[in-house]
Protein backbone atom coordinates (compact mmCIF):
# COMPACT_ATOMS: atom_id res chain seq x y z
CA UNK A 1 0.00 0.00 0.00
CA UNK A 2 1.66 3.40 -0.67
CA UNK A 3 0.07 6.83 0.02
CA UNK A 4 -2.33 7.14 -3.13
CA UNK A 5 -3.97 3.59 -1.95
CA UNK A 6 -4.62 5.03 1.48
CA UNK A 7 -5.98 8.36 0.49
CA UNK A 8 -8.38 6.06 -1.66
CA UNK A 9 -9.46 4.01 1.56
CA UNK A 10 -10.36 6.89 3.33
CA UNK A 11 -12.09 8.35 0.96
CA UNK A 12 -14.06 5.64 0.46
CA UNK A 13 -15.03 5.46 4.54
CA UNK A 14 -15.77 8.91 4.12
CA UNK A 15 -17.97 8.74 0.91
CA UNK A 16 -19.66 5.48 2.58
CA UNK A 17 -18.48 3.18 -0.11
CA UNK A 18 -16.63 0.95 2.30
CA UNK A 19 -16.85 0.12 5.98
CA UNK A 20 -15.08 0.88 8.60
CA UNK A 21 -14.69 -2.63 9.26
CA UNK A 22 -12.98 -3.28 5.93
CA UNK A 23 -10.82 -0.26 5.78
CA UNK A 24 -9.07 -1.64 9.30
CA UNK A 25 -9.14 -5.13 7.77
CA UNK A 26 -7.56 -4.06 4.76
CA UNK A 27 -5.08 -1.62 6.72
CA UNK A 28 -4.12 -4.59 9.01
CA UNK A 29 -0.47 -5.26 6.86
CA UNK A 30 0.19 -1.94 6.40
CA UNK A 31 0.54 0.87 9.45
CA UNK A 32 -1.14 -1.62 12.24
CA UNK A 33 1.55 -4.30 11.48
CA UNK A 34 4.02 -2.75 9.52
CA UNK A 35 5.98 -5.25 8.36
CA UNK A 36 6.02 -9.01 6.75
CA UNK A 37 7.73 -11.52 8.70
CA UNK A 38 9.19 -14.37 6.08
CA UNK A 39 11.76 -15.81 9.17
CA UNK A 40 14.89 -14.87 7.23
CA UNK A 41 13.75 -11.29 6.90
CA UNK A 42 11.17 -8.65 8.03
CA UNK A 43 9.80 -6.80 4.77
CA UNK A 44 8.49 -3.24 5.34
CA UNK A 45 4.96 -3.23 4.23
CA UNK A 46 4.68 0.25 5.81
CA UNK A 47 7.24 1.92 3.91
CA UNK A 48 5.05 3.14 0.73
CA UNK A 49 2.68 4.84 3.26
CA UNK A 50 5.59 6.45 5.29
CA UNK A 51 7.64 8.00 2.13
CA UNK A 52 5.94 7.26 -0.98
CA UNK A 53 7.97 4.66 -2.11
CA UNK A 54 7.67 1.07 -1.12
CA UNK A 55 10.51 -1.22 0.67
CA UNK A 56 13.54 -2.44 -2.50
CA UNK A 57 14.90 -5.79 -2.41
CA UNK A 58 19.32 -5.48 -2.48
CA UNK A 59 20.33 -8.33 -4.02
CA UNK A 60 23.88 -8.54 -2.64
CA UNK A 61 25.01 -10.86 -0.24
CA UNK A 62 21.54 -12.90 -0.16
CA UNK A 63 20.62 -16.24 -1.43
CA UNK A 64 18.68 -16.39 -4.54
CA UNK A 65 15.73 -18.45 -3.00
CA UNK A 66 15.95 -15.52 -0.58
CA UNK A 67 15.35 -13.05 -3.52
CA UNK A 68 12.99 -15.06 -5.10
CA UNK A 69 10.96 -15.60 -2.20
CA UNK A 70 11.52 -11.11 -1.17
CA UNK A 71 10.26 -10.90 -4.65
CA UNK A 72 7.07 -12.22 -4.38
CA UNK A 73 6.15 -10.60 -1.14
CA UNK A 74 7.46 -7.23 -2.46
CA UNK A 75 4.84 -7.88 -5.23
CA UNK A 76 1.56 -8.53 -3.27
CA UNK A 77 2.02 -5.45 -1.68
CA UNK A 78 0.39 -3.13 -4.51
CA UNK A 79 -1.13 -3.07 -7.60
CA UNK A 80 0.25 0.03 -8.50
CA UNK A 81 3.76 0.14 -7.92
CA UNK A 82 6.27 -2.55 -9.29
CA UNK A 83 8.79 -4.96 -6.86
CA UNK A 84 11.98 -4.00 -7.54
CA UNK A 85 15.24 -5.53 -6.78
CA UNK A 86 18.86 -4.40 -7.68
CA UNK A 87 22.27 -5.73 -7.56
CA UNK A 88 21.05 -9.25 -8.77
CA UNK A 89 23.92 -11.63 -9.88
CA UNK A 90 23.36 -13.97 -13.09
CA UNK A 91 22.07 -16.83 -10.76
CA UNK A 92 19.63 -14.43 -9.40
CA UNK A 93 18.57 -13.24 -12.49
CA UNK A 94 17.67 -16.27 -14.48
CA UNK A 95 16.12 -17.33 -11.45
CA UNK A 96 13.76 -14.24 -11.19
CA UNK A 97 13.36 -15.30 -15.24
CA UNK A 98 12.43 -18.80 -14.66
CA UNK A 99 9.68 -18.23 -11.79
CA UNK A 100 8.11 -14.89 -12.98
CA UNK A 101 6.54 -14.97 -16.19
CA UNK A 102 5.98 -11.54 -16.49
CA UNK A 103 9.31 -10.04 -14.81
CA UNK A 104 11.55 -7.47 -16.45
CA UNK A 105 14.71 -8.22 -16.27
CA UNK A 106 17.68 -5.97 -16.74
CA UNK A 107 21.29 -7.76 -17.48
CA UNK A 108 22.89 -4.09 -17.61
CA UNK A 109 21.13 -2.46 -14.42
CA UNK A 110 21.65 -5.95 -12.60
CA UNK A 111 17.74 -5.08 -11.80
CA UNK A 112 14.30 -6.44 -12.15
CA UNK A 113 11.00 -5.62 -11.69
CA UNK A 114 7.60 -7.50 -11.36
CA UNK A 115 4.52 -5.47 -11.97
CA UNK A 116 3.53 -2.70 -14.00
CA UNK A 117 5.28 0.61 -14.17
CA UNK A 118 3.07 3.74 -12.63
CA UNK A 119 2.27 6.66 -15.19
CA UNK A 120 5.26 8.70 -15.47
CA UNK A 121 5.31 12.20 -13.62
CA UNK A 122 7.95 14.44 -14.78
CA UNK A 123 11.14 13.85 -16.45
CA UNK A 124 14.41 12.94 -15.27
CA UNK A 125 17.79 12.63 -17.22
CA UNK A 126 20.65 10.73 -16.50
CA UNK A 127 24.07 11.36 -17.82
CA UNK A 128 26.60 8.97 -18.07
CA UNK A 129 30.21 10.02 -19.19
CA UNK A 130 31.48 7.06 -20.78
CA UNK A 131 30.12 2.91 -21.48
CA UNK A 132 31.89 1.94 -18.52
CA UNK A 133 29.93 3.71 -16.74
CA UNK A 134 26.69 2.12 -18.17
CA UNK A 135 26.01 -0.25 -15.42
CA UNK A 136 25.53 2.35 -12.79
CA UNK A 137 24.02 4.82 -14.58
CA UNK A 138 21.43 1.78 -16.15
CA UNK A 139 20.92 0.73 -12.48
CA UNK A 140 19.68 4.88 -11.96
CA UNK A 141 17.32 4.82 -15.39
CA UNK A 142 15.62 1.21 -13.77
CA UNK A 143 15.29 2.87 -10.59
CA UNK A 144 13.85 6.23 -11.07
CA UNK A 145 11.48 5.01 -13.95
CA UNK A 146 10.11 2.31 -11.31
CA UNK A 147 9.64 5.00 -9.01
CA UNK A 148 7.42 6.88 -11.33
CA UNK A 149 9.60 9.28 -13.42
CA UNK A 150 9.85 9.35 -16.61
CA UNK A 151 13.53 8.58 -18.24
CA UNK A 152 15.94 10.75 -20.72
CA UNK A 153 19.04 9.16 -21.82
CA UNK A 154 22.35 10.96 -22.68
CA UNK A 155 25.22 8.39 -22.85
CA UNK A 156 29.57 8.38 -23.74
CA UNK A 157 29.39 12.18 -23.29
CA UNK A 158 32.34 12.74 -21.05
CA UNK A 159 34.93 15.74 -20.68
CA UNK A 160 37.18 14.22 -23.05
CA UNK A 161 34.41 15.20 -25.86
CA UNK A 162 32.76 17.85 -24.47
CA UNK A 163 30.95 18.85 -27.87
CA UNK A 164 28.99 15.39 -27.35
CA UNK A 165 27.40 17.00 -24.06
CA UNK A 166 26.95 20.08 -25.76
CA UNK A 167 24.55 18.32 -28.43
CA UNK A 168 22.26 17.50 -25.69
CA UNK A 169 22.06 20.70 -24.10
CA UNK A 170 18.14 20.76 -24.28
CA UNK A 171 17.83 17.35 -22.82
CA UNK A 172 20.14 18.80 -19.48
CA UNK A 173 17.64 22.06 -19.29
CA UNK A 174 14.39 21.29 -19.25
CA UNK A 175 14.64 17.54 -17.29
CA UNK A 176 13.41 18.67 -13.98
CA UNK A 177 16.19 16.48 -12.41
CA UNK A 178 19.14 15.52 -13.35
CA UNK A 179 21.43 12.23 -12.67
CA UNK A 180 25.25 12.87 -13.98
CA UNK A 181 26.79 9.69 -13.79
CA UNK A 182 31.29 9.46 -14.20
CA UNK A 183 34.02 8.03 -12.79
CA UNK A 184 38.05 8.43 -13.76
CA UNK A 185 38.33 12.71 -12.11
CA UNK A 186 34.68 12.62 -11.77
CA UNK A 187 34.19 16.18 -13.64
CA UNK A 188 31.22 15.69 -15.56
CA UNK A 189 28.96 16.95 -12.91
CA UNK A 190 31.03 19.96 -12.23
CA UNK A 191 30.79 20.98 -15.98
CA UNK A 192 26.56 20.16 -16.16
CA UNK A 193 26.46 22.57 -13.29
CA UNK A 194 27.93 24.78 -14.88
CA UNK A 195 25.93 24.88 -17.79
CA UNK A 196 22.25 24.18 -16.52
CA UNK A 197 20.39 25.24 -13.33
CA UNK A 198 18.16 22.09 -13.05
CA UNK A 199 18.34 19.51 -9.55
CA UNK A 200 21.34 17.45 -10.05
CA UNK A 201 22.76 14.49 -8.22
CA UNK A 202 26.08 13.28 -8.86
CA UNK A 203 26.72 9.41 -8.88
CA UNK A 204 30.82 8.93 -8.71
CA UNK A 205 31.93 5.16 -10.31
CA UNK A 206 34.65 3.00 -9.16
CA UNK A 207 35.70 3.42 -13.12
CA UNK A 208 39.04 4.14 -13.50
CA UNK A 209 43.09 3.48 -13.84
CA UNK A 210 44.88 3.23 -10.10
CA UNK A 211 45.01 6.68 -8.72
CA UNK A 212 40.95 6.97 -9.16
CA UNK A 213 41.23 4.58 -5.80
CA UNK A 214 38.16 2.83 -6.68
CA UNK A 215 35.96 5.71 -7.23
CA UNK A 216 36.99 7.46 -4.37
CA UNK A 217 39.16 10.22 -6.31
CA UNK A 218 35.39 10.89 -8.08
CA UNK A 219 33.79 11.23 -5.22
CA UNK A 220 36.25 13.79 -3.90
CA UNK A 221 36.18 15.97 -6.99
CA UNK A 222 32.22 15.87 -7.08
CA UNK A 223 32.05 17.18 -3.26
CA UNK A 224 34.49 19.65 -3.97
CA UNK A 225 32.54 20.66 -7.39
CA UNK A 226 33.27 24.08 -7.94
CA UNK A 227 29.91 24.74 -10.10
CA UNK A 228 26.82 25.31 -6.92
CA UNK A 229 23.91 23.10 -6.52
CA UNK A 230 25.49 19.65 -6.78
CA UNK A 231 24.25 17.03 -4.65
CA UNK A 232 26.51 13.34 -4.55
CA UNK A 233 25.79 9.96 -3.46
CA UNK A 234 28.02 7.17 -2.58
CA UNK A 235 30.02 5.25 -5.05
CA UNK A 236 28.61 3.25 -7.07
CA UNK A 237 24.81 4.28 -6.06
CA UNK A 238 22.45 4.36 -8.98
CA UNK A 239 19.61 3.10 -6.92
CA UNK A 240 19.95 6.05 -4.39
CA UNK A 241 20.61 8.69 -7.12
CA UNK A 242 17.49 7.01 -9.09
CA UNK A 243 15.70 7.08 -5.94
CA UNK A 244 16.22 11.13 -5.49
CA UNK A 245 15.68 12.25 -9.03
CA UNK A 246 12.56 10.55 -9.13
CA UNK A 247 11.20 12.07 -5.90
CA UNK A 248 12.50 15.42 -7.15
CA UNK A 249 10.82 14.82 -10.94
CA UNK A 250 7.21 13.75 -9.22
CA UNK A 251 7.01 16.25 -6.86
CA UNK A 252 7.52 19.29 -9.54
CA UNK A 253 5.20 17.53 -11.53
CA UNK A 254 2.34 17.49 -8.86
CA UNK A 255 2.77 21.17 -8.46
Amino acid sequence: MDRTELRALLDAVAGGELSADDAEAALGTAPLRGFDDLGFARLDTHRAVRTGDPEVVYGAGKTVDQVVTLVDALSRQSDRRPALATRLTDEMRAAIRSTFADAVVDDVSRCARLGELPPAAGDVAVISAGTSDEPVAAEAAFVARAFGASVSRVVDAGVAGIHRLLGDYEVLDSADCLIVVAGMEGALPSVVGGLVGTPMVAVPTSVGYGASFGGIAALLAMLNSCAPGVTVVNIDNGFGAGVFAARVARRIAGR
